[in-house]
């Protein structure tokens, strides 16, 4: 990835303009760079491939400037930075609406730091290709706890003597050994393992989620698997 300044929101217009500048500046120099690195007989890694970074905040006009500008340079893939910093999650999806259509259209397009289950899927309903996020991880070692219903908290009373699994159509090593009421006994009892345990299984629930959003998209059938995907969100209160 480019060196670029990611902006804090909300920032000035006039700030966050210099900044984009600043930002296509660097991505000049880092290919330059990366250009007379790869071609050293003895350069380390030889054959890297550099990302461009879309900044902008939520100023449509700067992002889609900002796209149009570095989507010139022609470089491997194309990354949008900046978002789920400050933003609504409204104008997070506003954003990606505005910036996408101006993205090459046969470059990877990387949506950096997000996110949410939903942020993914509306991600790609967007045109998103791939996504990195520290919430699986750092979710699951304070015992919130993806299904497909939904997020639990684990660590709730109500879950004291549930013998049920974290989600009963998991497949994951926690939800085929162990209950709910363990995994809350372990984390009440502040065993690491259950640090490890809510980890492995969020992990395994965006794995699985990957997978799934990726053949409902050689079916053909995105549109018909994102509906079901909020309609169990929505049926979720029932089953949580």
């Amino acid at each position: 990835m480019a060196f670029d300044e990611c902006v804090e929101i909300p920032s000035p217009k006039k700030y966050v303009a210099d900044s984009c500048e600043r930002t296509y500046r660097w991505l000049v120099r880092c290919r330059d760079e990366l250009e007379r690195l790869n071609a050293l007989p003895d350069t380390v890694n030889p054959g890297q491939q550099l990302f461009g970074i879309n900044q902008g905040t939520v100023f449509k006009d700067l992002r889609i400037e900002h796209m149009e500008k570095i989507a010139q340079l022609d470089l491997p893939g194309y990354g949008i930075g900046g978002l789920s910093v400050g933003e609504t999650t409204e104008e997070m999806y506003e954003t990606l609406d505005a910036v996408l259509p101006h993205a090459p259209d046969n470059k990877p397009r990387y949506l950096m730091g997000v996110g949410t289950p939903e942020n993914i899927v509306e991600g790609v309903w967007r045109g998103v290709d791939f996504f990195d996020c520290v919430m699986p991880a750092r979710n699951g070692r304070h015992g919130k706890l993806y299904t497909r219903f939904g997020t639990i908290n684990i660590k709730n009373e109500k879950y004291t003597d549930d013998e049920s699994p974290i989600d009963d159509r998991c497949g994951c090593p926690v939800c085929r050994r162990y209950s709910r009421a363990y995994l809350r006994h372990l984390f009440k009892a502040e065993e690491v393992l259950a640090l490890r345990f809510g980890v492995l299984h969020n992990l395994w629930y965006y794995n699985q989620l990957t997978e799934d959003i990726r053949s409902a998209l050689e079916r053909g059938e995105y549109e018909k698997w994102r509906s079901e995907f909020y309609r169990l969100r929505e049926a979720g209160d029932d089953v949580r």
